[in-house]
């Protein structure tokens, strides 16, 4: 009697046997570790920038430093010192001010009642002392110079405009005015009025200057001091450094006058 056996082959005889999952899986992963060998770069080659020594790195860490405080100071703020007590109690003996030297760029022109920074227009200070140590010297030339210290040769002085050109200005008994206005000055030092036993005007301020006084106006000498010399007592609007924006140092003195001062 005829058998019929089933077919071992399972489909057709020419397709050969079926390859394993697991081998199947083997092969990807062969392949993605010899893609990964060939991606790596060579053993002793660094990808990338090398870097920099530090013998070089510093110096041009410290030039560039230089460079953005010298464009701060050229443009936007300096620091300068309070040396007197002139300015009391608004500013005081060692006050660090950073002034505005953006503002006079874009326009800006000095206005009263506004704490200013000028340089000094003609033996209002005491010839500056020499000497001392020469590195030192030069030392604090070149920070000076880049803003990071006070200027070296400090014949800046800081006091509030109290007129402008062209307005009229003058003092008498214990009233302060300008244009026949009286000035109210809450800014005074305690026990000072505002002429301090000094009458003076009427004084018209010439064209492109200002007059300027302390606020402890019994210890400042000011425009009041020098109306005999060029301008009249008067401060060229040439010479103004800019306004004091803000007292920097010490910390526990630190004030804000805004960015045109107050």
């Amino acid at each position: 009697m005829a058998v019929n056996l089933p077919d071992t082959h399972g489909g057709d005889a020419g397709a050969g046997p079926a390859a394993p999952v697991g081998g199947r899986a083997e092969a990807r992963r062969a392949r993605r570790a010899a893609e990964g060998r060939r991606s790596r770069p060579p053993k002793g080659r660094r990808s990338g920038r090398r870097p920099r020594p530090w013998w070089i790195e510093i110096p041009a860490m410290a030039a560039v430093g230089l460079v953005v405080a010298l464009l701060i100071k050229t443009c936007l703020f300096q620091v300068f010192t309070i040396p007197s007590g002139s300015m009391e109690n608004t500013l005081r003996v060692g006050d660090r001010v950073g002034v505005n030297k953006l503002a006079p760029l874009t326009g800006w022109e000095p206005e009263r009642g506004q704490p200013v920074v000028f340089k000094d227009p003609g033996d209002w200070l005491p010839p500056q002392p020499t000497g001392g140590n020469p590195v030192t010297n030069a030392l604090g030339s070149v920070l000076s110079f880049v803003g990071l210290v006070p200027p070296k040769d400090d014949n800046y002085l800081v006091k509030r405009v109290i007129a402008t050109g062209g307005q009229s200005v003058q003092c008498s008994g214990s009233t302060l005015t300008v244009d026949g206005a009286k000035v109210d000055e809450p800014y005074l030092h305690p026990g000072d009025d505002s002429c301090a036993g000094l009458e003076f005007g009427p004084v018209t301020v010439p064209q492109g200057y200002v007059w300027v006084e302390g606020d402890h106006r019994s210890d400042s000498a000011d425009s009041r001091y020098h109306q005999r010399g060029p301008g009249g007592g008067a401060v060229p609007v040439d010479n103004v450094v800019g306004p004091v924006s803000a007292v920097v140092w010490p910390l526990n003195h630190f004030d804000w006058f805004g960015w045109v001062g107050r």
